[in-house]
C-alpha cells in the first residue's frame, strides 16, 4: 500500500534521510525504530510532505504523493499523529475532531461513531477545551483527530511518549486494535521495544538517516536492538 524507493529527504541545506526504501503492504503494522536523532520522525514527516525537498519516490497504492502537498496527502488517506501531539488547545474537543474531517475525500463533516467509542472520555467531554485535557487525554484526541479523516494509513510519532501510566496501555491497545480489528495499515515511530514486538508485524531499524536493518518483527533480535539502540 505504501511504498518508498529510494528516497533523499532534506531540510535546508541538511541531508537528513538517505536512500530509505520500504514497503508497507495494506492492513500491515509497521514500527520504526533507532536511537533519538536517525531519522525516525524526518521519515513520518517526508512520507507527509513536510520537509523542504525530497528525491526519490512515495506511493500510496498506484498513486504518487511525491510532488502533492500535504494536505492533498492527507485526502489521498494518510493520517498523521505528530510527536507533540499538536491540538489547537483553544478549541474544544468537538472542534479538534471535526478538524480531521477536512481532509476526507467524501467531504463528510460528522464525528465518527468509531473514534467516540474507542475513546469514552472524549464523548463524555466533547465540550470540553482541549487545553485543559491531560497529556494521555489529548494523545486520545490528537488519534482521533486523525481517524476523523477516515485514513487508510496512520503514522503514529511515539504516541505513548510522556502519557500518564494509566493511560499508556489503554492507547496502546487502542492502537494494536485498530490494526486487528478494524484492518488500518499502521507505521509507528516508537522507542519502547516491548511494544513495538508485541504489536507490530514488520520493523525498520534507522540509523543515521538509512535503514541498518528490516524485516518480520520476529527478526528484531535483542542483538541488533543492542547494536543501534544501546546508549
Amino acid at each position: 500500500m505504501l511504498e518508498l524507493t529510494e528516497v533523499n529527504s532534506f531540510c535546508g541545506n541538511s541531508h537528513i534521510l538517505h536512500n530509505v526504501s520500504l514497503a508497507v503492504e495494506a492492513g500491515g503494522f509497521t514500527a520504526i525504530v533507532g536511537r533519538n536523532g536517525m531519522g525516525k520522525t524526518m521519515l513520518l514527516k517526508t512520507i507527509m510532505g513536510l520537509t523542504d525537498r525530497v528525491r526519490g519516490s512515495i506511493a500510496l497504492g498506484t498513486h504518487s504523493l511525491t510532488s502533492l502537498p500535504t494536505h492533498l496527502r492527507a485526502k489521498a488517506g494518510i493520517g498523521y499523529v505528530p510527536q507533540g501531539r499538536d491540538i489547537i488547545h483553544q478549541f474544544t474537543v468537538k472542534e479538534n475532531i471535526l478538524m480531521g474531517c477536512y481532509a476526507r475525500s467524501d467531504g463528510k463533516k460528522r464525528l465518527p461513531e468509531l473514534v467516540l467509542d474507542l475513546f469514552p472520555y472524549l464523548r463524555e467531554n466533547l465540550n470540553r477545551r482541549a487545553g485543559l485535557l491531560s497529556g494521555g487525554q489529548q494523545q486520545q484526541l490528537a488519534i482521533a483527530r486523525a481517524l476523523a479523516a477516515n485514513p487508510n494509513v496512520l503514522l503514529l510519532d511515539e504516541p505513548t511518549e510522556g502519557i500518564q501510566p494509566n493511560l499508556v496501555e489503554q492507547i496502546e491497545q487502542t492502537i494494536i486494535r485498530l490494526n486487528r480489528e478494524f484492518g488500518l495499515t499502521i507505521v509507528l515511530v516508537e522507542q519502547n521495544i516491548a511494544f513495538a514486538r508485541r504489536a507490530s508485524r514488520q520493523f525498520v531499524m534507522m540509523n543515521n538517516g538509512a535503514v541498518a536493518a528490516c524485516g518480520a518483527v520476529s527478526d528484531l533480535s535483542d542483538e541488533l536492538v543492542h547494536e543501534y539502540m544501546a546508549v
